[in-house]
Order: C-alpha cells, then structure tokens, then sequence
C-alpha cells in the first residue's frame, strides 16, 4: 500500500471508500487492512491509512466500513447486451451445435426493436453492476447502439459498444462491407467524447465476414486507435469451414491478412492448434475467456481449451460471461472461480492457476487484455474510481479466512457485493441500484417477453 503520507489532493474528495481490508490488484501487492480510498470527480486521488484520512477529511462522506473488503471494480470482456436478455435462460440446453444459434438467437435478434435493445442492455448492465461489474465488453450484436448507449448512461458504468458486423447475405441487420464499415464509424462518432464508453470496431466473426471486411475492420480499429473484437473457435465448427474455405486454420488465416494484433480481442479461442497460439502470442492479440458458455454449450473446453496455458506463455486474457443463453449469469466472480478450477482439473495439478492468479483476469489483467491498464483494473492514485465493496456478513463470510481473495473466490460471488462505484459515482448502494428502478424495469421486460416471443415466432 502507499505510504500514508502520500501527496494529497488540495481539493477535497467528494467520497471515502472505507475498507477493513483492500484488495488493490496492483503488481505483487498484498491485501492491506484499515485503508481509506479517497475519490474526486471519476478519479481516485488518495489511498491511505484509513483513520489519517478520515481525520484529515471529516466532513467527506463515507461508503464501506471496517468489516468490509474493498477491491476494483470487475471487467466482464464478453457480454451479448441485447437479444438473449429478453428471452434469458429460454434456450434449451440439449440442442445440436448451431441450432441455438439460427433457430432462437437470430429470430430475437431481427425481431428486436431500438426499445427492446435498450431495455435489454439496461437490465444486463444492471445484473452486472450489482454483481460488482464496472466495465463490460459489449459483444457486437447490437442493431442500434444508441439506446445500447443510453442503457449505459442508464445504469452509470463503463464498457466498449459496438454494432452488428457481418457481411452475410440474407441475415438480420447484415450489409456489404461498405455498409458494416459505415456502422462502425458510426459507433465510433456516437462515443467520442462519451466519458466511460469506447467505441471499438465489433464483428460478429466465426466465418461471417469475408475477408475483405474483416482486413477492412482491422485497418479502421488501427487507424482510429480503438479496439476490434468478434468470435473465433468457442467450437471446433470455425476450423472446419476455415479449412474448407481457405486451407488454414482461422488464427492463420488472418495473421496471413494482417489482421492480428495488439488492439484485437478474440472472443473465445477454445479450439487452437500449436500454430495458432504461437501466431497469437506472437502478435499479441488478447482472448475473451468465457467458460461457463462453453461448459452450458458443451463446446470441449476442458478437452481443447489452453487459455492458462497462454496466461503462463505471456499472453493476455480477461474474462467474460456472453449470453444470457450462454454463460446465463452475469457474475464474473463465478467465471473466475471456474476458471481456477477448469485450470487445476484438466492438468491434474491442484499448485496451477490459484485464486489471485484468476481474479487477475477479472481485474488488473483484464484491463491489460484490453489495452486500459492505465485506466481501470486496479486500486491506484489516478485511476479511474471503480470500486467494489464487499459485504462479509454473509454465512459465506463466517467464519472469515485469513486469506480474503481465497475466501472472495472459492467461497464467495457477486451475492456478496454490496455498494459500487463507478467512474466516481456510487451506482449500487446496499445491493440496489441508485440509478434505476428495478421492479419497473421488471414489468416492462415481462411485457416486452411476451411481445418478442410472438414477433420472432418463438411463442
């Protein structure tokens, strides 16, 4: 932790987070009892000694206490905002690969209006937030971005929004690679000058874009200093037509066209060979990591997916919860622990991939993943205010372990969240959210349910 005696701010804090211990996530830092985290604007602009701090501002308002764990605000790197939400959990889980895709998601898709993605964006971001998510990756598959924006706003947190990508013909909201390129530069106008909110280049990926686009995209993400994410590979399926198609893999394929790299997020990546992941490593690009979607869709994770072993070789990976017919849950905590445990099981070695070494993927190594280090991911001077406040009066707290991260992981989700702040505000306080309505939120999906059920002839 810093020194107490830290530099302060001349202006004083609008708010204190009080924390019985910290949970910082910056490099090789340790949980530290009795801090104060002092927030000015978006910005946290003090951490000290908790009793030094509030003594030298006492009139500050405080979240937190001192039984309380206090850790940055969680990046969830792959959530589908609209769609799924409205039709959660509706899904059946014994279909046949693809069939989930074309006979359910699609059809809510193109039955989807812009009040339908707002209200879907606005309950997801929603279930997010109180679970202790902050900042979401919105995973592409969004017909109209501005109300996808406007659940942003709604809801008070951060993320990434993009714009349904592919040049398939005859698919919703599909268009020739002029016209996909055209939708993205419109995201990318919508948010530039949104405080919380990046617009980055979003395919929807697979083998649903044509070369040209895909090459296209990469180049508009580099030239305007954004990101690019779309799927690849949650599934053996990509491979198949990539080699059909072209003769390599999918990762070699578009390294061959230049298009890997540092700014791009693969969402998923399950099912690589030797060569892609050296290509990947090679250029850096990151990975989108989702288990629970691939263990609900039975996908081969445990038998194909080498994510941990990427982390240990260097690369970048974050992780995610996708669809709410996917993942289901919006709660990366849950992600993280399962990622601890699929990584200990599948190599039969309990010393692999430990508590801290997960949740890394959920904080500070997830804003690496997607290049905002800088900003968000962990509990430091200067860096965006997004903070979780941990409850542990719960009966998954008692008694409590000497180790808060192993408890907060194998022990625990986001039912323990109890206050969050975002971007300097607080938008969750005692497990509510400040910002929207809940129960009228609740009556307008069941009625706008029932209404996309029967548009998309899923009734």
């Amino acid at each position: 932790m810093a020194d107490p005696s830290i530099t302060r701010s001349e202006v004083a804090p609008n708010l204190i987070v009080e924390a019985g211990v910290a949970i910082t996530m910056e490099p090789g830092a340790d949980p530290v009892a009795n801090v104060g985290i002092a927030v000015t604007g978006d910005r946290i602009t003090e951490i000290a000694d908790l009793h030094v701090l509030r003594s030298v501002h006492p009139e500050t308002p405080t979240i937190g206490g001192p039984h309380m764990i206090v850790l940055p605000g969680l990046i969830n790197a792959h959530q589908h905002l609209t769609g799924d939400r409205l039709i959660r959990s509706m899904i059946p889980d014994d279909l046949e690969a693809g069939r989930s895709i074309y006979e359910w998601a699609v059809p809510a898709h193109a039955a989807h209006t812009g009040d339908d993605d707002q209200l879907s964006a606005t309950l997801s971001l929603l279930e997010g937030v109180t679970n202790g998510i902050t900042f979401t990756v919105e995973a592409g598959t969004v017909a109209h971005p501005d109300r996808v924006l406007a659940g942003f706003d709604a809801v008070g947190v951060g993320g990434t929004l993009g714009s349904w990508g592919w040049d398939v013909a005859g698919e919703p909201w599909a268009g020739s690679v002029a016209e996909v390129l055209d939708r993205q530069r419109e995201v990318l106008t919508l948010t530039e000058t949104h405080d919380r909110v990046d617009g980055w280049v979003t395919l929807v990926g697979h083998d649903l874009m044509s070369d040209e686009l895909v090459v296209s995209a990469s180049e508009l993400a580099r030239s305007n200093g954004t990101g690019l994410t779309f799927h690849l590979s949650p599934s053996s399926s990509d491979a198949v037509s990539y080699l059909q198609r072209t003769g390599k893999r999918p990762a070699v394929h578009l390294n061959n066209l230049g298009v890997l790299g540092r700014h791009v997020l693969i969402a998923h990546g399950v099912h690589l060979d030797d060569q892609e992941l050296e290509l990947l490593l090679a250029s850096d690009t990151a990975l989108a990591y989702c288990p629970w979607a691939y263990l609900r869709l039975g996908q081969g994770v445990t038998s194909a997916g080498r994510h941990v072993e990427f982390i240990g070789r260097g690369g970048r990976v974050a992780l995610g919860c996708d669809a709410e017919n996917a993942g289901d849950a919006i709660d990366v905590l849950g992600s993280v622990a399962l990622a601890a445990g699929l990584a200990k099981d599948m190599a039969v070695d309990p010393t692999l991939f430990g508590a801290r070494a997960a949740l890394q993927h959920a904080t500070l190594g997830a804003a690496e993943a997607l290049g905002m280090a800088t900003e968000i991911g962990s509990l430091a001077v200067g860096k965006r205010a997004d903070i979780v406040v941990i409850d542990t009066a719960g009966p998954e707290w008692i008694p409590r372990s000497p180790d808060p991260i192993l408890q907060l992981v194998w022990a625990s989700d986001g039912r323990s969240v109890c206050d969050v702040v975002a971007s300097g505000r607080v938008v969750v306080r005692d497990g509510e959210s400040t910002m929207v309505n809940r129960s009228e939120l609740a009556i307008e999906a069941a009625e706008r349910h029932a209404r996309l059920l029967t548009d998309a002839g899923l009734g």
